[in-house]
């Protein structure tokens, strides 16, 4: 973990802040009061913009100017390679209440004027507009510049020189801030990549890219976090995950092999786009319907296993050089996290083929062999016994241990099968939970899906099906003594307001649920789908007359987002 950035020493501070007091005039000194009251309300901020807004306030104040802004600049190193302000802070007089756009009206007149007067400069005089620069080290941070002296005149040298020692402490302040902004952030990265880590090594192998994809939105300040897979075959890559607070339509899609960004990515190189819907390198894969892009790949040493990819929304600022490099630094960890759970998945898959296994030659060699001398047992005392009653149930023993042998047999040639893989998604938990509902029924519920499960329905309405399922196949098991069970989990229903939604049907053919009992489980489903502004209710099941059950559980759809 990064240790925190400490604190200036207050002498250095003083030294440097003080570095420019030598030689003042008399009229100057006269005005110091104020000046180091001016100094002693910047302090630290929790960023650098309330910083920033600190200063600007306060430079306007000391001087007595009408309006003042702070243009920062790009650093080289950021996307705009080091070209034009990152942000803008203003502050001004208005007669009304100064909104946004009002804002940044005043500010681009501001900054329009001040580049006319000039850049700053030591030796230029002041005017109706003074400039100075903003120091952080040596590298120039910004410019604030003031303009419109509330007593009408132009501003002075004084007032240059007051504004030049609050700039130099300003900066000392901006600096500070930048060092504690950026551990924060590293931090927050570097804890975002051990909580994947654990994550997946305990065992969320199978929703790794889900995972993924949902901590770089949130670590990233992003509206979108996708996570794609290189699709076998035509060599592009496939959207395998998204997180987002809206359905974006993205799974599924792909980014074909043709847009110059896949080359690129699968050489284990960035993409970084400002604008995806002008940018030629996404080709025509994925819409540009997002501002900023960062695409980093899953690198695991020379292995591609993947690309993670993060958007803002339209407007939003682009991802700093920092940024881009804390994300690669989190993609390298999330991709060897994604390797060394799959190997543990896959040991874990080998540990119980070879159980299956072991357990197939115990079944054929002690259990099938002794039920086979125990039917030769009998047929032998059949021959011997010449009571025609004693022959006939002897006889039906031997059959009945002749079909216990076949259906061993069975037994043994489905565990020596390999499992068949379960899907990602939603259709995959269902289906595990149905698979898993099988052992203690004694039989496979039969399963249908209908529309798009996977990417229409929302990630917390999924986890309260997926529970729903679990309580009616439960309530099933241990009530409900059926010899059929079919399970529906429909995407195009639609609610009694008319929105859409998720339905839910488990149907049975056993007794029914009983008069005056307990109804706990069905209580507990009627919850989950009211929680959801759904509803839930039982009716006739499959057998003859409508005996059984059917429960209906249903909960609304995610409303369509961009």
């Amino acid at each position: 973990m990064a240790a925190a950035a400490p604190s200036p020493d207050p002498l250095d501070v003083a030294a440097e802040a003080t570095r420019g007091l030598r030689g003042l005039s008399t009229e100057l000194t006269a005005r110091l009061p104020r000046l180091l009251e001016a100094m002693r309300s910047l302090g630290d901020g929790p960023d650098a913009h309330t910083v920033l807004d600190r200063i600007v306030r306060t430079a306007a104040e000391l001087v007595g100017a009408s309006r003042a802004a702070i243009g920062v600049h790009h650093a080289v190193g950021d996307a705009a390679g080091g070209q034009g302000l990152a942000d803008v802070v203003t502050y001004g007089e208005t007669d009304t209440e100064t909104d946004t756009e009002t804002d940044r009206e005043r500010c681009a007149e501001l900054l329009a004027d001040a580049r006319r007067a000039g850049t700053p400069s030591d030796d230029r005089p002041p005017g109706p507009y003074l400039s100075v620069p903003l120091r952080v080290g040596e590298e120039v941070f910004g410019t604030l510049y003031l303009a419109g002296k509330r007593d009408g005149g132009p501003f002075t040298e004084s007032d240059r020189h007051l504004v030049e020692v609050l700039a130099t402490e300003a900066g000392i302040a901006i600096g500070h801030t930048r060092v504690q902004g950026a551990t924060r952030q590293r931090e927050r990265w570097i804890e975002g990549s051990v909580a994947v880590t654990q994550t997946l090594l305990s065992g969320g192998a199978g929703e790794g890219p889900a995972v993924v994809a949902e901590k770089v939105r949130e670590l990233a300040d992003a509206v979108v976090g996708i996570v794609l897979l290189p699709e076998e075959g035509d060599g592009g890559l496939k959207v395998a995950a998204v997180a987002a607070d809206e359905r974006s339509g993205l799974l599924g899609t792909v980014l074909p092999a043709r847009s110059p960004a896949v080359p690129r990515l699968l050489a284990g190189q960035p993409v970084v786009i400002d604008d995806p819907a002008a940018d030629p390198l996404l080709g025509t894969g994925v819409p540009g319907r997002y501002g900023p892009s960062l695409m980093v790949p899953l690198s695991s040493g020379e292995r591609v296993v993947g690309v993670l990819a993060t958007a803002r929304e339209h407007g939003a600022r682009p991802f700093t050089a920092t940024e881009r490099t804390l994300a690669a630094q989190f993609a390298a960890q999330a991709a060897v996290a994604l390797v060394l759970a799959e190997a543990q998945r896959d040991r874990e898959r080998l540990a119980v083929l070879e159980e299956r296994d072991r357990i197939a030659r115990d079944l054929h060699d002690l259990v099938v062999q002794r039920l086979f001398a125990t039917g030769m047992l009998l047929e032998s005392a059949e021959r011997q016994s010449d009571a025609p009653e004693v022959r006939e149930r002897i006889e039906r023993a031997v059959e009945e241990l002749g079909a216990t042998i076949q259906e061993v047999r069975m037994a043994i040639y489905a565990l020596q099968q390999t499992p068949p893989e379960t899907p990602p998604g939603l259709r995959g938990r269902v289906l595990r939970e149905v698979r898993a509902a099988a052992v203690p029924l004694g039989f496979q519920p039969s399963l249908t899906f209908v529309g798009p499960v996977d990417s229409g329905v929302g990630t917390a309405t999924g986890a309260h099906l997926v529970a729903a399922l679990r309580e009616a196949l439960s309530n099933a098991f241990r009530h409900a003594r059926a010899e059929r069970i079919e399970v529906v989990v429909d995407a195009t229903g639609q609610l009694a307001d008319g929105r859409p939604s998720v339905r839910l049907t488990v149907a049975d053919d056993g007794v029914g649920v009983p008069a005056g009992g307990r109804r706990s489980g069905l209580t507990n489903l009627v919850r989950r789908a009211e929680a959801l502004g759904g509803s839930s209710g039982v009716g006739p099941g499959l057998g003859e007359g409508g005996r059984g059950t059917a429960v209906v559980w249903e909960a609304p759809l995610p409303s369509e987002g961009a």
